[in-house]
Order: C-alpha cells, then sequence, then structure tokens
C-alpha cells in the first residue's frame, strides 16, 4: 500500500470510531457488569436462547423495551468467547486468554442468567423445556443457540487431538494446539482442511494457511514446508472478487489448493489424514502430514433438530429479510443457528441485531416489519500478520462494502481493524447493543464523497 492510500485508510478508520463515540459514551454510562440475575421465573416477556453474540446482543437490546426483569438468557456454558480472535491465537499473534470472558460479566445487569441446557421447544404452547423438566414460557423468543462442531464425525477424532502435530482454531480447548504444531513443524507436509458442511466463518480454515505460511518464512522452514489446503468446496471464496485476489495470493506464496477433498479420518499415531474425492465418492487419498489443521464438520444443535421451528436440515426457519419465523409470529432467530442463506460470521450477527431489533419493536406494537436485512456479512481474510483483504458483501456474493477504497488489496490498516479495533466493537458496543454493523458508516462515508 502507498503511504497516501495507507494515510487515507487509517483517516476512514479514524472516521468509524468517531462515529462510534457517541453510542460508546453513552454505553459507558452504565457502568460494568455487576452480577446477572440468576434466580429463573417460569414466564418472560422475552426469553433468549443462546449466550453468544447473537443472544447477548440481542438481550442487551430487550433489556432496554422491556425492563431487565421480564427478559432471561438461557446458557449453560461460564465463559463467553469472541471466536474470530482465535485465528490469531492459533497463528501465535494473540493469546486464547484475550478472547474469553466470564458470562456473567457480558449478560446485561438484571437480565436473568438460566444457567441450563434447552431439551426441547414447543412454540405452539409459548414455552421452552430445559434440564430436569423445568419449563420456562414467554411472549416473545429469540433463538440464538450457534452451530455444533462435530469433530467425532471424522474417524480418529476427538481423540487424536492427544496427539503432537494436529491442532484445530475452532475450539478453546484445540486452538493452542495449532500454535504448538506451527513452532514444532521441521520438515513435510503442512495440511488445512474445509469440510463438506456449512462453517462458521468459512474464510477461517484458510487463514491459518497464510499465517502458518508466514511463520515459516520468517523462521527460515518455508523451502522445508509443501503446504496444502484441502477444501471440500470447489472454489477457493464465493465472491469472484475476493477469491480471484486469494488466488493472487496463493500463487505468489506457491501454495497447494486441491478441490473437491474431505477429510474423513485422521491417523494421529502415524500423522496421517485421510481425504475423500467428493468428485468420485468412495475413492479416498492418504498425505502424510508434518502438521494439520482441521476445521470440523458442523450442523445445528441436536435441540433444533426436528423441531417445529426448523426446516428440514434442523435450522430455525426464518424470513430471510426481517429475522421473524415464518410460522410463528412471536419467534425469531439470529446468527448461526438460522437459516438465513449467507456466512455465519460476527459481522453478520452485527448487522441481524439492527434489523431484528426493529422487527421486534414494530411486532410489539403489532405492526408489520418493514426494515430489512440484505444479507450483509463480513470476512476478514488475514493473508499475513500484517495484511488482510476485507470482504464484505451481500445475499447475492456481491460485493457491499463500507471503505471507498479497494477492499480486494491486502491492507495492514485492515490487518489492525480485524486485531485490534474489531474486539474493542465486539465487547463494547455489540454485546451491549449499540452496534448493528456498520451500514450507518458505510452510507455516511460513500456521502461524504459526493
Amino acid at each position: 500500500m502507498s503511504a497516501v492510500g495507507a494515510v487515507y485508510s487509517c483517516s476512514r478508520l479514524r472516521s468509524c470510531v468517531w462515529l462510534l463515540k457517541p453510542g460508546m459514551q453513552k454505553m459507558s454510562s452504565f457502568g460494568l457488569h455487576t452480577a446477572a440475575r440468576c434466580a429463573a421465573k417460569d414466564y418472560y416477556e422475552v426469553l433468549v436462547l443462546g449466550g453468544g453474540a447473537g443472544g447477548i446482543a440481542m438481550s442487551a437490546r430487550m433489556k432496554r423495551k422491556v425492563g431487565a426483569g421480564n427478559v432471561a438468557v438461557v446458557e449453560p456454558s461460564k465463559t463467553h468467547y469472541y471466536q474470530p480472535l482465535w485465528t490469531l491465537v492459533g497463528g501465535g499473534a494473540k493469546q486464547l486468554a484475550a478472547s474469553a470472558r466470564p458470562m456473567e460479566s457480558v449478560i446485561p445487569k438484571g437480565v436473568d442468567w438460566i444457567k441450563s441446557q434447552v431439551t426441547a421447544l414447543d412454540p405452539d404452547k409459548n414455552c421452552v423445556w430445559l434440564e430436569n423438566d423445568v419449563k420456562v414460557s414467554y411472549k416473545y423468543l429469540i433463538i440464538a443457540l450457534g452451530i455444533s462442531l462435530h469433530y467425532e464425525k471424522i474417524k480418529g477424532l476427538p481423540e487424536g487431538f492427544n496427539h503432537p502435530k494436529i491442532g484445530s482454531n475452532y475450539s478453546a480447548q484445540t486452538v493452542e494446539k495449532t500454535w504448538r504444531a506451527l513452532q514444532d513443524f521441521k520438515e513435510g507436509n503442512a495440511i488445512f482442511t474445509f469440510p463438506n458442511t456449512p462453517v462458521k466463518c468459512a474464510g477461517a480454515p484458510q487463514k491459518i494457511m497464510y499465517l502458518s505460511d508466514a511463520y515459516l518464512r520468517k523462521t527460515g522452514k518455508r523451502s522445508k514446508a509443501n503446504i496444502m489446503f484441502n477444501t471440500s468446496l470447489g472454489a477457493i471464496f464465493a465472491v469472484k472478487k475476493y477469491a480471484d485476489a486469494l488466488l493472487e495470493v496463493i500463487k505468489d506464496r506457491n501454495l497447494a489448493v486441491n478441490y473437491k477433498r474431505n477429510l474423513i479420518e485422521v491417523r494421529a499415531d502415524k500423522q496421517e489424514a485421510v481425504f475423500e474425492n467428493l468428485d468420485k465418492p468412495g475413492e479416498t487419498e492418504v498425505h502424510q502430514y508434518e502438521m494439520l489443521h482441521v476445521t470440523p464438520p458442523m450442523g445445528p444443535p441436536a435441540v433444533l433438530i426436528n423441531s417445529p421451528v426448523s426446516d428440514a436440515g434442523g435450522w430455525v426457519d426464518v424470513d430471510k429479510e426481517t429475522l421473524q419465523h415464518k410460522k410463528y409470529a412471536n419467534v425469531f432467530g439470529i446468527g448461526d443457528c438460522t437459516n438465513l442463506p449467507t456466512s455465519k460470521t460476527a459481522a453478520a450477527v452485527a448487522a441481524q441485531s439492527g434489523v431484528l431489533d426493529k422487527t421486534i419493536s414494530l411486532v410489539m406494537k403489532n405492526e408489520l416489519p418493514v426494515k430489512k436485512y440484505d444479507g450483509y456479512t463480513s470476512c476478514p481474510l488475514v493473508t499475513g500478520y500484517n495484511k488482510v483483504i476485507l470482504a464484505e458483501f451481500d445475499y447475492n456474493a456481491q460485493p457491499l462494502e463500507t471503505f471507498p477504497i479497494d477492499q480486494g488489496k491486502e491492507r495492514t490498516t485492515m490487518y489492525h481493524m480485524k486485531a485490534d479495533m474489531m474486539p474493542v466493537l465486539y465487547w463494547n458496543a455489540l454485546l451491549k447493543g449499540y452496534w448493528g454493523g456498520p451500514a450507518p458508516v458505510r452510507k455516511l462515508m460513500h456521502l461524504g464523497l459526493k
């Protein structure tokens, strides 16, 4: 990037921060959370299932609408993770601890925290069932249960993680093993996988490949490494503009990409990975590895499979523009657990939260939703320790970019946005219900150019 371009991009980033200041100042007046209430009732005006990004963001927004005592979050986990940071944790650029905070600290003050697992949904009776046959009723239900990881669907896992040379950036238990495997690399194949299922953050499986390439070059080991990306997909990325840019990076760095290859078995004791050729079902190939990064198969949470609120695939069946359930008018979905035809990312959750807030407000007034979600999602494609291609796009896989620069190029400013700015926005704006994605910033920036 030229010096002029860097200054220009930095000024735009500062504009983003400036635009956020009123909201961030407003939220700071609320102070730090002390403790969420844990004494569950049997009825809430708004019941939120899930304590991830979507669930916490919406509980904060609902608290302001109906009052803290009328909102509850059902979530069994004690820790909330900012998972987009795990790419950098696996590459040794960040610490795992920086991605974690106690669940109690992120649930809005005064909102009830029900520390339990959802076992069944009964939308016809406006209630859900929890562990120990506890029933909780609601007026409005927001489903934000995320996506489930299925390492066990790969033969030899998860027990294979007990061996060295193998890691996965998709789990708090395995992400640090990725960094250890990279540090311990000596000579041979470094293999990175993409499964034959929907995944969250579809760019992450290749981001760690680029970081690994950069690390091996920095440590003088790159000449001894054959870096291989085995993906079940038929393209490197869904949006042509960014795919073209990534293919240039892949060519320049001599990375091997094998399409339509699905990991089906790991023989960790022998350091072997077995892949099925999806173009020739039943045909397999075995690769020896010195380092293996596994992206696990994923799917909807078990409680949603065959649920009245789900489609045939087990995903919450919502209108793609309003996020309101297609059958139950008082049920809504957000994030990875839905069947919205867009990438499953935290950036998508941010944009969805703003739309869903407007949708629920109108439904509460017995009015029809008018705010429409355009499928916006973002994937900061980390291509090195100081480089990112910031991909932003809509339902139609068309670029929907925030900055008036060519985002199809690697930029240091975009890396700092990914590594330094976005975690601040996440903890202090999105989770507190004050950040609904970059649409207002995008609009103001482009108006400023006219």
